[in-house]
């Protein structure tokens, strides 16, 4: 542990004190970070305004150690903080997430103002590590090696009044050479349906009218529960839950993904026409290095079957470029997959180093000159691609949720913006009756961009919904109290009704 010196003294008053969490990484981590805000306001904190920049009595990072240079962004903002918190006494910095799964008492050894570290399986403790080390004026450094409790039996603090993310496994049994996720996730654990199904009617009894389904692995749904079809089954559950308009879910792996979870997408009204389909590499050579356990032929046959049982899915992806060994002819073999599926959009990454992982001990590393070149031609690729296929849409009449925050110029250019069912970001008038996040718009699209659609004509009709509802009563509350809804332990069965955001991690 470390010593007292190096942390600021101790205060007694807990009731005003106020919390920031920084996110990075995965979906995963967004949903963990949700669970976070509502433990700490579970435990009497308050939400720090968003402009505060550290200024918050308790700063929370919830770190990824997928993304390149986690370790040193992590280290470079907790140095930025320690003359901060030097002079300010009782102030307290606690680090949790994937990179504090994997580096444990490295941190407050490289960071001695920390005060508490806490892993992927216990976030739940968070509060108690805080007042922990503040009567006892040390770090403390509590790392579980397994699951102690489904985080989703924790309180959580919501972003949004409309739309909720429902973790319905964690942990992944793949072996991917360049992913460290297994190691610090642990094996894969599945929440039963029944739990899974209560929490959704709970949301949707707040006025949730979406739900993002999430696994590091999701439609390996099932294998810790012993039934292959669970996943498109719960899919179909989905489907008859009154009020619940759209089912979206992320990351599949293309080995689980079979032709029932199709069938399961094409005939549940409410499960959106949109499917990312992580993709990695078209070369089957480095898909065997990688050990992802398909090959071109196999992808591009799901890729098939869900075009002939949903014509207007919207299909993304995500794509390591550089990989070890990957030659030329490797590299035009995933430039040839791009261009067959005709991929909606695509997260591209340039492969680097991960401490820990088989691929980074492999001969073959590629210069970083190499590629940064084929980087810069898969994304001009895929760039002329995802215009082309957003043309397609023009001319479509759309039903749009509307959302918040999503249109950065909408203050400017006088509109709002809203998610078409495919997950396309559309831009559209603003009509003259009142529009709350929520709510659903029909529009026409007029004009395509690469990575959004304008609909420059007037609104064709305005739904106002329950999810609007929700938001709205939100807003108005938000004066007395800090936004964001507590949701606690879900209960098996039809729940008590309650008082009244889109891909597991990115190399799944």
């Amino acid at each position: 542990m470390t010593s007292s010196s190096d942390r600021s003294p101790a205060v007694d008053v807990l009731s005003t004190r106020t919390y920031e969490i920084r996110t990075y990484g995965c979906q995963m981590n967004v949903h963990d970070s949700e669970r976070l805000a509502g433990l700490l306001e579970d435990a009497g904190y308050v939400r720090a305004p968003e402009d505060s920049d550290g200024e918050a009595d308790v700063v929370v990072f919830n770190t990824c150690a997928v993304r390149e240079n986690a370790d040193n962004k992590l280290y470079g903002n907790l140095g930025h903080l320690a003359p901060r918190k030097a002079s300010r006494p009782g102030m307290q910095i606690a680090v949790g997430g994937c990179l504090a799964q994997k580096d444990r008492d490295t941190i407050v050894k490289r960071a001695p103002w920390v005060d508490v570290v806490f892993g992927t399986h216990n976030i739940g403790k968070l509060p108690v590590l805080l007042e922990r080390a503040r009567v006892q004026e040390e770090a403390q450094v509590e790392i579980a090696e397994s699951l102690e409790a489904f985080p989703s039996t924790l309180p959580t603090r919501r972003e949004s009044a409309y739309a909720a993310w429902v973790s319905i496994s964690v942990g992944c049994n793949n072996t991917c050479t360049f992913c460290i996720v297994p190691a610090l996730r642990g094996k894969e654990k599945d929440r039963r349906p029944g739990d899974i199904l209560a929490e959704i009617e709970a949301l949707v009894a707040e006025g949730v009218s979406e739900v993002t389904l999430l696994g590091q692995n999701v439609n390996a749904y099932g294998s810790d529960i012993g039934d292959r079809e669970a996943f498109s089954k719960l899919l179909r559950a989905c489907g008859t839950i009154d009020g619940l308009e759209r089912v979206r879910f992320t990351s599949p792996h293309p080995r689980d993904f079979t032709d029932d979870v199709i069938a399961a997408m094409a005939e549940t009204p409410n499960v959106m026409p949109q499917l990312h389909m992580p993709l990695q590499s078209g070369s089957d050579p480095v898909l065997k290095a990688m050990r992802r356990s398909y090959r071109q032929e196999r992808f591009l046959g799901i890729i098939e079957k869900v075009r002939a049982a949903i014509p207007h899915a919207a299909i993304s992806t995500d794509i390591i470029v550089g990989f070890p060994g990957e030659t030329e002819e490797d590299f035009q073999q995933t430039l040839h997959v791009v261009r067959e599926a005709r991929f909606a959009q695509a997260f591209t990454f340039q492969y680097s180093k991960r401490p820990g992982t088989p691929a980074a001990d492999m001969d073959g590393q590629i210069p970083k000159k190499v590629v940064q070149e084929r980087y810069e031609r898969l994304v001009a690729l895929q760039e002329e691609i995802s215009w082309e296929e957003n043309k397609k849409q023009v001319g479509r009449t759309l039903e749009l949720m509307v959302a918040e925050g999503e249109g950065r110029k909408d203050d400017t250019t006088h509109r709002l913006s809203g998610r078409a069912p495919d997950n396309r970001l559309v831009h559209f008038t603003r009509p003259g009756q009142e529009v709350r996040p929520g709510d659903v718009v029909t529009v026409e699209v007029t004009y395509a961009a690469p990575h959004h659609l304008l609909a420059e004509g007037p609104v064709l009709d305005v739904r106002r919904t329950r999810a609007g509802d929700a938001w709205e009563k939100r807003a108005a509350e938000k004066a007395a109290k800090p936004a964001g809804v507590l949701l606690g332990l879900p209960k098996v069965g039809v729940p008590e009704p309650l008082p009244a955001v889109t891909g597991g991690c990115a190399v799944d």
